[in-house]
């Protein structure tokens, strides 16, 4: 398979990575009952654009975008759970709480 386009996931801010791991969660959240194979691709995108913005974070030391990225997180933990994944959510809630 050839990339037409390169993505320019590597260089976002980590405010840019936050937004784009929020569009990815409101997506999965909005994701119908039929659609779970969906959602968790959806959640698993979001939990690297978190991941990212993370680490760049520490770089940066922005507390406020710190606050954000584990707000998302425990938003990422409650979808998941809901979707009949604790284990991953509380993985997930253990990455929040090492955010504050």
């Amino acid at each position: 398979m050839v990339n037409i386009i390169s993505s320019p996931r590597g260089t976002l801010s980590p405010q840019q990575a936050l937004k784009l791991a929020n569009m990815y969660l409101e997506n999965a959240s909005a994701c119908n009952p039929d659609d779970r194979d969906i959602a968790l691709v959806l959640c698993h995108d979001t939990e690297m654009s978190l991941s990212q913005a993370k680490r760049s974070i520490r770089r940066a030391e922005d507390q406020y975008v710190s606050i954000e990225i584990a707000s998302a997180y425990m938003d990422l933990g409650t979808l998941l759970e809901s979707q009949g994944h604790p284990n991953e959510a509380k993985a997930i809630y253990k990455k929040a709480g090492k955010l504050g």
